[in-house]
């Protein structure tokens, strides 16, 4: 889990309470009594795996830290359709104005734990990692990473600011691969002691290349065969970490992993997943 995390999930669900309300939920506002209590559970329309409990959890205690939040699963759960995954009773106001923000949380997040699952089922046996990248939602990162761990995969770097990849567009702008590294190598003996560096590679020749400068930590291949990464791996060995990327999904993932490449990215994790069907309903107390 990514550190900070808790507070990080606090200013999101701030920020997404201010979008949803505004100056005021008007609808309940002029319906229900401010001192009406209620109850409402979360029923399954749709099985997959349960990502988001958490998150709804502290939803709700941070809209009224009073309220009973009953867990009947946990994240990562195997769900089914008729289940239910949690009962919260709290007033009325409390439970209408969180309603939408934890189906958000919890569609989104199921789906993408969901996906996530199906990917790592296939790699069974492997001792590749999947991993998840930087194509996600903006402002709703956090929550889509955390899915993909609770799914089963494992986070790359969650930002800019956490690791170096040295990407096609930064070897063009700096004029060859190897003076892109000497850039980076001498940043991080200077200005940011302790960051990891990653360099994309698109041939065997930049392999070598960056083989030859001895400053990364892991390469990444990126768009290569199946043929073409075995050779790859086999020409790295344990110098540095390998990472498979680009053109790999579920009808070919078992491909990439045979040749003993330590990680596969695939963004498809969380930019191509379906929300999953919930619905939370009201229950009289």
């Amino acid at each position: 889990m990514l550190p900070r995390y808790n507070e990080l999930l606090i200013h999101l669900i701030d920020e997404a309470l201010k979008e949803d309300i505004g100056d005021g939920d008007h609808s309940t506002l002029s319906s229900i009594a401010a001192d009406a209590k209620g109850k409402a559970v979360l029923k399954i329309k749709e099985d997959g795996i349960l990502a988001g409990m958490h998150v709804a959890e502290t939803i709700f205690n941070h809209r009224e830290p009073s309220v009973k939040f009953t867990s009947f699963k946990k994240d990562g759960d195997e769900m089914k359709t008729g289940e239910m995954a949690f009962e919260v009773e709290a007033t009325v106001h409390t439970i209408l104005q969180c309603e939408r923000l934890v189906l958000n949380c919890l569609q989104r997040m199921s789906g993408i734990a969901t996906l996530t699952k199906t990917y790592t089922d296939e790699l069974k046996g492997y001792k590749t990692k999947l991993l998840d990248t930087r194509k996600t939602t903006p402002n709703f990162r956090l929550l889509e990473k955390e899915a993909v761990r609770i799914g089963g995969g494992h986070n790359h770097r969650y930002a800019l600011y956490d690791m170096i990849m040295l990407k096609d567009n930064h070897i063009d702008f700096c004029g060859s691969i190897e003076e892109a590294i000497s850039r980076a190598w001498n940043y991080t003996q200077t200005v940011k002691p302790g960051l990891k560096i990653e360099v994309e590679t698109r041939t065997m020749d930049d392999v070598r290349k960056v083989l030859a400068t001895g400053k990364v930590h892991r390469i990444m291949l990126d768009n290569f065969t199946p043929q073409q990464l075995k050779e790859a791996v086999d020409v790295i060995g344990e110098q540095v970490e390998t990472e498979a990327s680009g053109g790999i999904s579920l009808s070919n993932i078992q491909q990439y992993a045979a040749t003993g490449v330590d990680y596969i990215s695939v963004g498809a994790l969380i930019h191509q997943a379906r929300s999953l069907d919930l619905s939370l309903k009201a229950k009289l107390i």
